[in-house]
């Protein structure tokens, strides 16, 4: 809970120690010989457009390496392959992976509760057949982008019930595979399911899915045993803008807008809003909250740098969002801008933090 109550700094030092632990995990020895073994038994790339939502993470659920799945994230997990930066980054994510030979899966997911519908996705009002009628549209345009035929290329609409963290598969003639309703045993079935599902995916994308499928299945038949925190409050107190922010995977701490849109400007008010909330009903210290800016680089040089002018242009772009909407809240903002190694994961802060200034008769 300390989180969520603490003071505005010590709640800022430990995001950072996330994301220094999270750092420290993934390029250790034996992470990295195990995202290397991973990917010689299943070769598919996969990458997964979801919500910020921090409970939907995919490779928790389906107990996959971290590193392995590539997420494109933000705010009610709405997406237009038309936006050119997404366009841009997804295109060169593909071709980089084809050009080496893997066939590319693409999860477009949704998510909601059974259990209550204000536990579902705030994005599209809670709405669940408004949000899997928005991943068709997605689908559509993957598929035009890269083929209808699934050469190289293959998106998969899946849902995610985060009561039970169990995923749903919805196959190209409107069957569905929802693995909640399979018992642990279920496991040996699922390869002929994707097969009805997905009559046209290659074989070895398939095995590959089928994998994920079956260490999710492991995953929801362990937690259905255990008591969990389910009614957990909207209590977030960060606006994370740009990528590289895996290691943010604790529900309801953060909202994550990633820099695809061209109007990044209402995103950015409605996750002011949101924040300017939770502190009136008492949800979040009225302290303070924090904005952070991250891009990812390849390669240091050129690439770094240019990682270094965009995560400041992003910071300073939500700065005037948040100072014409919201001024009341520019007393209470702590920036940071930040880049992030794409190899190693390292989050490395940037010189031009930026603190609110003390209130006249402040110390």
């Amino acid at each position: 809970m300390a989180v969520y109550e603490g003071p505005i700094a010590e709640r800022i030092d430990w995001v950072f120690e996330l994301a220094r632990r999270h750092t420290e995990a993934y390029r250790s020895p034996e992470a990295r010989l195990a995202r290397d073994l991973y990917r010689a038994r299943h070769p598919t790339a996969i990458a997964v457009l979801k919500c910020m939502d921090g409970r939907i993470d995919i490779p928790v659920v389906t107990q996959t390496p971290p590193g392995i799945i590539q997420p494109f994230r933000n705010l009610g997990g709405m997406f237009d392959l038309g936006w050119p930066h997404l366009g841009e980054v997804l295109a060169h994510s593909v071709q980089r992976e084809v050009a080496e030979g893997r066939r590319v899966l693409i999860l477009i997911t949704y998510h909601f509760s059974r259990g209550d519908r204000k536990r579902g996705c705030a994005g599209f009002n809670y709405d669940t057949e408004a949000a899997f009628t928005f991943t068709l549209r997605i689908r559509q345009q993957a598929e035009a982008i890269f083929g209808a035929r699934h050469v190289a290329v293959y998106p998969v609409i899946c849902g995610f019930e985060t009561d039970e963290d169990a995923l749903i598969l919805h196959g190209q003639s409107g069957e569905v595979l929802d693995l909640s309703t399979l018992a642990a045993e279920g496991g040996d079935a699922i390869d002929g399911r994707l097969e009805s599902l997905f009559p046209d995916m290659h074989r070895q994308m398939r095995h590959d899915l089928a994998r994920l499928l079956r260490g999710n299945l492991e995953w929801t038949c362990r937690m259905r045993g255990k008591a969990r925190a389910l009614d957990i409050q909207h209590r977030e107190w960060m606006i994370c803008l740009g990528r590289g922010f895996d290691f943010l995977h604790t529900p309801n701490l953060a909202l994550i807008i990633g820099p695809y849109s061209p109007n990044l400007a209402d995103p950015i008010a409605r996750a002011a809003g949101i924040i300017e909330a939770n502190m009136q009903e008492g949800r979040i210290p009225d302290d303070g909250f924090l904005l952070l800016a991250s891009v990812p680089y390849e390669e240091i040089g050129p690439d770094r740098a240019r990682a270094e002018l965009k995560s400041r242009f992003l910071a300073d772009f939500a700065t005037e969002v948040i100072r014409e909407r919201y001024p009341q809240l520019m007393a209470r903002m702590h920036r940071r801008t930040a880049v992030l190694s794409w190899h190693s994961r390292a989050l490395e802060l940037l010189e031009d933090a930026w603190c609110p200034m003390p209130e006249a008769g402040d110390g």
